[in-house]
């Protein structure tokens, strides 16, 4: 199909041209070429396509039937070239985003809101799930780029680090008072109402090896299923929350929320941007991934 393909190229520049010497030109062939390929063209259609006279070529009637078809093909063809080489110069394109709702709100927009004034011609779509999720798709490819959590797995993502989150526990200072916890000597994990992510959430995890770690025992867990919903239940006085740190500035700054000491605080983790090692970069995650390394 590839060379027959060819031979209708040949054949609807010797149509246009009406002369096979021309066509040659066109096609930078030599004649003989050319004519090789009407030949055998005709062989394969077991139809005369041309009528051939000292002066060029003319069209049969069968051969103007072909015409009409391989002229609008071809045409369709330059309009598709040209719209793609249009596309390519405004950089028009699609990214697929994967993220948390917590890391959208809290990193992604800031990038989001820079990158489409540099490139306001790529759509963005955003598939807001946990982060588990958004690794499997970037696994199986149905998705160009994640905001996650640094991964384990480094032979199969390429990570971009971008910032730094720490896990803390916080809650209101009435919270506190109540549970008579200024003195930090008792186990706070033991009386207080301990609020938690879900347990397929990876910030989750992360603070279940944490709690396993340094012999921690919560008795009383809220899970909950958003970062924005365990800061609101913490400042209405729910309990003790562990939150982002990062995400609870002004909480803390104002006095709403107290960050409650730890014997061993939680190390922080990277955050950053991820793709697969394998995956096809297109244009416009090319511009992304240029801008988030040197924007």
């Amino acid at each position: 199909m590839d060379n027959q393909l060819y031979l209708y190229f040949v054949f609807n520049c010797v149509a246009e041209t009406e002369n096979i010497s021309h066509a040659a030109k066109l096609l930078y062939v030599s004649q003989p070429a050319v004519s090789k390929a009407i030949t055998n063209l005709e062989e394969n259609l077991k139809q005369t396509l041309f009528i051939r006279s000292s002066r060029g070529v003319k069209l049969t009637d069968e051969g103007q039937l072909l015409y009409k078809y391989t002229k609008e093909a071809f045409e369709i063809l330059k309009k598709g070239e040209d719209l793609m080489m249009h596309m390519k110069e405004l950089g028009v394109g699609h990214l697929k985003i994967g993220v948390s709702s917590t890391l959208c709100k809290y990193i992604l927009l800031p990038y989001l809101n820079r990158f489409l004034k540099a490139y306001p011609h790529i759509k963005i779509t955003i598939e807001s799930q946990s982060t588990i999720h958004t690794l499997k798709q970037l696994e199986k490819g149905t998705l160009d780029i994640g905001l996650v959590a640094k991964p384990a797995n480094q032979k199969l993502y390429k990570f971009l680090p971008v910032d730094e989150i720490e896990d803390i526990f916080v809650a209101t200072k009435d919270y506190l008072d109540n549970l008579r916890l200024r003195e930090m000597d008792e186990d706070i994990f033991a009386t207080a109402n301990i609020m938690l992510l879900d347990e397929e959430n990876i910030s989750r995890i992360y603070i279940n090896n944490y709690f396993k770690e340094n012999n921690l025992t919560p008795k009383h867990i809220l899970e909950v299923s958003s970062m924005d919903l365990l800061i609101e239940f913490a400042k209405t006085g729910l309990g003790v929350a562990c939150v982002i740190k990062e995400f609870v500035h002004e909480e803390l700054k104002k006095g709403q929320l107290i960050q409650i000491p730890l014997k061993k605080p939680v190390n922080k983790r990277e955050v950053g941007f991820c793709y697969n090692h394998n995956s096809y970069l297109s244009n416009s995650m090319t511009k992304f991934i240029d801008f988030i390394t040197n924007g």
